[in-house]
């Protein structure tokens, strides 16, 4: 399977919101998340209207990984000023998971983020997915902390990783 992935363009945000809805609507099915129980989680809270912001308000950079003309992944980043990225939505579609779709996204984000001068990544999920937590953490992001709120079924991970800056590979000279 060949894919890429390229910053969204705005006519792509529809399709995008589609992919994050599916993709986040398999956590949703395992973790019993529903409408009704958590109106605010990513399967049933991201918009057209939200994404738009995301783009020309706040000016995240936003990735999609394309099968030829479909879009099969999403990631955002929200950049802030303490030197921090928050990865945003890293979404696959179902069909296409398990081929390095995610990977490669998460690869994209995190040059965007030390192309911008940023040293650490972090980003939140759902505690309770250890699948997804353990995937992160082969990747090089830490857990740490975890929160109970009080408007969510599940309990929200927290991870980080640091961004080593570029290495610039030097050939001996003989």
């Amino acid at each position: 399977m060949s894919f890429a992935v390229q910053r969204v363009n705005p006519a792509e945000i529809p399709a995008c919101v589609s992919v994050i809805r599916e993709s986040f609507r398999t956590v949703a099915d395992e973790f019993g998340i529903t409408p009704e129980n958590a109106p605010r989680f990513t399967a049933f809270a991201v918009t057209e209207e939200r994404l738009r912001y995301h783009d020309t308000v706040e000016h995240r950079p936003m990735f999609a990984a394309h099968d030829g003309e479909r879009i099969v992944g999403y990631v955002s980043l929200a950049c802030h000023e303490e030197g921090t990225c928050e990865l945003g939505n890293l979404a696959v579609l179902p069909s296409y998971r398990h081929r390095g779709i995610g990977r490669a996204l998460l690869e994209a984000a995190e040059e965007e983020a030390r192309e911008r001068g940023y040293s650490r990544m972090t980003l939140s999920l759902v505690d309770e997915n250890t699948r997804l937590r353990e995937w992160y953490e082969s990747l090089g992001f830490k857990r740490t902390n975890s929160v109970k709120y009080d408007f969510f079924p599940f309990t929200c991970g927290y991870m980080e990783k640091e961004l080593k800056p570029f290495q610039i590979k030097q050939e001996a000279v003989t």
